[in-house]
């Protein structure tokens, strides 16, 4: 079994607060081939409350988290004008050591977003 996980976590960086009710999934990516593996929300500190990857289920390849990031601006009134600026959020990566945590955050606003490998 693999000692590695994934996680995530949103911060809403327009408001200063964690993004909290953010739905958020994980696809796995296999050429053009997506496949869900899972569908969470963030909770009152912008992160899932379980590794959104857990070690039971951790192998390395590439990996697609989309953030639902248009639901949760609209239902925070930073909706602005339709189409919004922001809807769907893939950012795509890749998992090369199956011994390791990978965190990958969010940092939102309306018109931004930034992410990193974190720790």
């Amino acid at each position: 079994m693999a000692e590695g996980y994934l996680t995530t976590h949103v911060l809403d960086t327009a408001r200063g607060v964690p993004a909290a009710g953010l739905r958020i999934a994980l696809y796995r990516v296999s050429g053009e081939n997506h496949r869900k593996i899972a569908e969470m929300e963030t909770n009152a500190d912008g992160r899932t409350d379980a590794p959104i990857l857990p070690r039971e289920r951790f192998e390395c390849g590439t990996y697609e988290l989309v953030f639902f990031a248009g639901d949760y601006l609209r239902a925070n009134g930073q909706g602005g004008e339709e189409p919004l600026f922001l809807d769907q959020i893939p950012i795509r990566f890749g998992i090369s050591e199956a011994a390791s945590h990978y965190h990958v955050p969010l940092l939102l606003s309306p018109f931004g977003y930034g992410t990193y490998r974190g720790s």
